[in-house]
């Protein structure tokens, strides 16, 4: 046997190989290999999806105001707004579980794209198999708002030590001579005001150490 028919046997023999390793697969390697075949995926049972995903809520409408809202459909069984947890303010996007399938599915097929405050919700389901473990952890906190003006109040009434009174001072006449500087260097003719508060007696909130 010569080498051409050696080599035409080899060719002939890895084609066949090729046909018996495809049946049944999706695709075959480029550089050879075994076949292989794609895990078929499980389909989501339906009418067992009562988790809804809820995208792009306006400023305003919160846990309260969609109760209320999506509470005209059916039964909610829980609600919940993703916060951020430093601020509490709303990432406009939650999460709304009914009690009936039936009712979680007209809601995603209604509310899907319906313009609200100039926002167009984006409603979806979410499979069964899908809904994360945690995702109701704390569904029931509702969170205060900071009382951001509270807070400058109390931190300027509170009382201080001496030592925080001259640091104070001290932060006040640096930025003011930072201030200064700017002037001077942008070429404006202004003479700043003088600040006394250095040489005034201490105020009456001093906290004196025993």
């Amino acid at each position: 046997m010569g080498a051409k028919a050696k080599k035409a046997m080899k060719t002939s023999l890895k084609k066949a190989n090729s046909k018996k390793q495809s049946d049944g697969a999706d695709f075959l390697p480029l550089e050879g290999g075994p076949a292989v075949k794609v895990p078929e995926q499980k389909q989501p049972r339906e009418g067992t999806a009562k988790v809804l995903y809820v995208g792009r809520i306006p400023h305003g409408f919160y846990e309260k105001e969609m109760e209320g809202y999506f509470g005209q459909f059916g039964t909610i069984k829980r609600l919940r707004i993703a916060r951020n947890k430093k601020t509490g303010q709303s990432k406009h996007y939650g999460f709304i579980e009914f009690e009936s399938p039936e009712v979680a599915k007209i809601v995603a097929e209604t509310m899907h794209n319906y313009l609200l405050f100039e926002h167009l919700l984006q409603v979806h389901l979410i499979p069964a198999e899908h809904v994360h473990p945690k995702l109701w952890r704390g569904f029931n906190y509702r969170y205060k708002p900071l009382d951001t003006v509270q807070v400058a109040r109390e931190q300027h009434d509170k009382e201080r030590t001496l030592e925080e009174h001259n640091k104070l001072v001290e932060k006040i006449l640096k930025r003011d001579k930072k201030r200064r500087k700017l002037i001077e260097a942008a070429g404006i003719d202004y003479e700043c005001p003088k600040i006394v508060g250095n040489v005034q007696s201490a105020p009456k909130k001093i906290k004196f150490e025993d």
